[in-house]
């Protein structure tokens, strides 16, 4: 089992970051989705009683989708993998400030495979000890990783000159471009605290795939937050009533692109 606390820094106070998650969740969904696989929305819906962080947070909203990623995996355990098998489960409890969420593989590693993501967001610059409340022993072994969407590289890829916040400025707020020792000097400030907690229980891989999934999940943390900052001018303004008319649309729009058109999105490095 690996545990990584990933600190993600934006130029944005906790309350925007809520709209902007949301709207680019939306967002990167219908980019990932065609020519069979993508994303299929089963439940979007309120929560209550669901004690999250101790029972500091009890209701929100509660999101049961399933990933259809043959593409998005690595070959190896695509050969191992019967055909169909490759649905990724993703059940999400979002009471935010606060959101747990917990992906598996039902159809075919069951019990085996479980990623569990909880994350907090805050308003500082990434220098809260602990707000996760870990145990000395999860301590131990929590591996914290400072994730800078303006200076870490990204893949070629991945790269998007309109998604780089080094050259990015936005219109409404004027924030940006991200440069040089931003995270120091932005105001607002804000920081998701992501916590991986990754379960991959095969002899012989687990550790390559535990591996693989956590540099899997900061590509996609660095890549996703990256274009949150430089939609800023897209969803800045917009209301949580927005939000979920926006989400209701996009879930109409991937039941149609799922099923026609080529692979889209993002694809298992190296592949």
């Amino acid at each position: 089992m690996q545990i990584k606390e990933f600190r993600v820094t934006l130029p944005l106070t906790v309350e925007e970051y809520q709209v902007a998650q949301l709207f680019s969740v939306a967002e990167a969904s219908k980019e990932n989705t065609g020519g069979g696989e993508g994303i299929e929305v089963l439940k979007n819906e309120p929560f209550e009683n669901f004690p999250l962080l101790g029972g500091k947070y009890n209701s929100g909203q509660y999101t049961y989708k399933i990933y259809h990623l043959q593409s998005k995996v690595p070959a190896y355990i695509r050969l191992l993998a019967p055909k169909g098998s490759l649905e990724i489960h993703e059940e999400a409890w979002n009471a935010y400030p606060y959101c747990r969420t917990i992906i598996t593989n039902p159809k075919f590693m069951k019990d085996a495979f479980k990623i569990i993501i909880d994350t907090l967001h805050v308003g500082d610059a990434g220098d809260s000890e602990n707000v996760h409340e870990l145990p000395a022993d999860k301590l131990k072994v929590r591996d914290v990783i400072h994730i800078d969407i303006a200076n870490d590289p990204v893949l070629p890829a991945d790269y998007k000159p309109e998604e780089d916040p080094t050259t990015y400025q936005s219109k409404k707020t004027g924030r940006g471009p991200l440069v040089g020792d931003w995270r120091k000097r932005v105001d607002p400030v804000m920081t998701c605290y992501k916590l991986v907690t990754c379960e991959f229980k095969w002899f012989g891989l687990q550790n390559r795939v535990e591996t693989f999934i956590q540099k899997s999940e900061r590509r996609l943390f660095t890549n996703f937050h990256r274009q949150v900052f430089c939609s800023t001018d897209r969803w800045y303004g917009l209301t949580m009533e927005d939000i979920r008319a926006i989400e209701d649309q996009v879930k109409d729009e991937l039941d149609k692109a799922r099923l026609v058109g080529e692979v889209r999105g993002m694809r298992a490095d190296g592949d």
